[in-house]
């Protein structure tokens, strides 16, 4: 919590001032009722008297004064609050190695399923975008609200040859931003990009080509109105290093969260012609992507742990966080306890005449 006027924090040590004085009142009233020759006169006189409770009222009243102070120094929080309107962009990797059974029936078909659910649970107000990506990346939906819409897009997508990571990352960036200006041309359809021997090195990005309009960087993760989520189940063997396209959707304050589908063990993919390939995931990239964007990672090696990475995701994606004034909270905390500390002073301590 902060104070958007901390000075007047300072009204604060009026407090133990206000305190002094009325055990200062008590004393002169304890000496005042020392010079009657009988007290015992005067207790039978008056009754038995309040005790510790006469105490009460004051002391509300001193909170309340509390309260007032810290509703003038204007507080705020930062609370989570119900996302008014958000973009979330799903990026799924759609390579061959999707077909591998270590997952059943088979990676891709339990991606869509799980896709489809989570859309299905997402509040009506968010729109969805779907990029899927192999060798190259596209966009296959563009953001909706439209359920329906979007489990037909998610059940036409179809295997593609080699992937391409940072080329799903940067499409989806543009989907997600296109005010920003990015120029996803030159990266995807570079020839330096687009054949590279698996695990290769590949060049750095050049932010001047992907993005000309690109702003003042920002902190990561500081964009609240939509987020990427990328699932992928292997390594990238071409286009640009989705570390790279990390960086750049970082300084445009979007939040990456990653899923690494598949046992960590890999599975085995079989081709044509008779030969096969293993296919293994490559968490420490998307741990990168994850971390460098302010986003999480997640590692789901069944189609029961997919779904339960969607729900913690819906939950987390569902909500934003903002600074909130809450001065009428701390003023309202005072006028209750003003109230409170009358009514009791009136029901303990009035005497009809």
């Amino acid at each position: 919590m902060r104070f958007l006027w901390p000075e007047l924090l300072w009204l604060l040590l009026l407090l133990p001032l206000l305190a002094l004085a009325y055990l200062d009142m008590l004393r002169r009233k304890k000496k005042a009722a020392i010079r009657y020759a009988s007290l015992r006169l005067i207790r039978e006189a008056l009754g038995r008297g309040p005790g510790v409770r006469r105490h009460v009222p004051p002391l509300l009243f001193l909170l309340a004064m509390a309260a007032a102070i810290l509703a003038l120094a204007r507080p705020s929080a930062t609370v989570v609050l119900p996302a008014e309107h958000a973009t979330l962009i799903l990026a799924i990797d759609v390579s061959l190695s999707m077909r591998a059974t270590d997952v059943l029936p088979n990676r891709l078909s339990a991606a869509q399923a799980a896709a489809k659910q989570f859309v299905a649970d997402l509040p009506k107000n968010v729109r969805v975008g779907l990029v899927t990506f192999a060798g190259t990346a596209a966009v296959v939906q563009a953001p909706t609200a439209d359920r329906e819409q979007l489990a037909a897009a998610i059940d036409r997508f179809e295997l593609q040859r080699a992937t391409a990571t940072g080329s799903g990352l940067l499409v989806s960036l543009a989907t997600l931003l296109p005010e920003a200006g990015i120029d996803i041309e030159p990266v995807l359809f570079d020839n330096e990009w687009s054949h590279m021997n698996p695990g290769g090195a590949a060049a750095p990005l050049d932010r001047s080509r992907a993005a000309k309009k690109l702003p003042k960087p920002v902190p990561p993760g500081s964009y609240d109105s939509g987020a990427i989520i990328m699932l992928s189940d292997g390594r990238r063997t071409s286009g640009p290093d989705p570390v790279e396209v990390a960086k750049l959707a970082a300084d445009l304050g979007v939040r990456v969260h990653t899923v690494g589908f598949g046992t960590r063990e890999g599975g085995e993919v079989a081709g044509t012609g008779g030969w096969s390939f293993y296919a293994r995931l490559d968490e420490e990239a998307l741990k990168a992507v994850a971390r460098t964007t302010g986003g999480e990672y997640f590692q789901a090696a069944s189609a029961g742990e997919l779904g339960k990475v969607y729900k913690d995701l819906h939950a987390k994606l569902g909500l934003e966080k903002k600074e909130e004034e809450v001065s009428a909270l701390f003023s309202g905390a005072a006028a209750v306890l003003v109230l409170l500390a009358a009514l009791l002073s009136l029901l303990w301590f009035y005497r009809r005449a």
